[in-house]
């Protein structure tokens, strides 16, 4: 039944990488054949410098996520799952995101590249929401029981709670 998964993995894996080598050649050569015929984005400078670390990330995605076979056909590694949250996550979103600018900056010219921007404060949001995150998760713990003792009230008690102060009357 592993084998099953592991074989089912790799063949995800390799439908991903395949889909998405073949998204990134025909818009890096759609980039350079608008560049060619029409002059379209004018400066190839923030192509290669801001296409440059999405083409590492693309070889790094490959080299981690490709099923290894040996030499019978029989699967050896499927490789990481590449659809595992975290970093792989982070990294697949700079990878659509620089595509997307590059076909943006074929439609709009170079000040397109200003979208590429998003990337960092995209990162700063990621860092502040785990950091504050990890501090909820410290602060819960040094708490001792109290979360157990509200989560465990009697109906009474969430009655007389419910009731706060309003005087008690009695009739007979």
């Amino acid at each position: 039944m592993a084998q099953k998964a592991l074989k089912t993995l790799a063949t995800r894996n390799t439908a991903v990488l395949t889909r998405t080598h073949l998204i990134s050649a025909a818009i890096h050569i759609l980039f350079f054949i608008l560049h060619q015929v029409f002059q379209r984005p004018r400066s190839l400078k923030p192509y290669f410098f801001l296409a440059f670390p999405t083409l590492l990330i693309e070889f790094y995605l490959d080299r981690v996520g490709r099923p290894s076979y040996n030499e019978d056909g029989s699967l050896r590694s499927a490789g990481e799952d590449l659809n595992a949250t975290g970093l792989t996550e982070y990294m697949w979103d700079v990878l659509y995101w620089t595509l997307g600018c590059i076909v943006a900056a074929c439609i709009f010219n170079d000040r397109a590249w200003w979208l590429w921007t998003v990337i960092p404060v995209y990162s700063v949001y990621l860092a502040y929401t785990t950091v504050m995150g990890v501090k909820k998760g410290f602060a819960g713990m040094g708490g001792g029981n109290e979360g157990e003792s509200e989560g465990a009230r009697s109906k009474r008690e969430l009655k007389k709670e419910k009731r706060g102060d309003r005087p008690k009357h009695r009739t007979r």
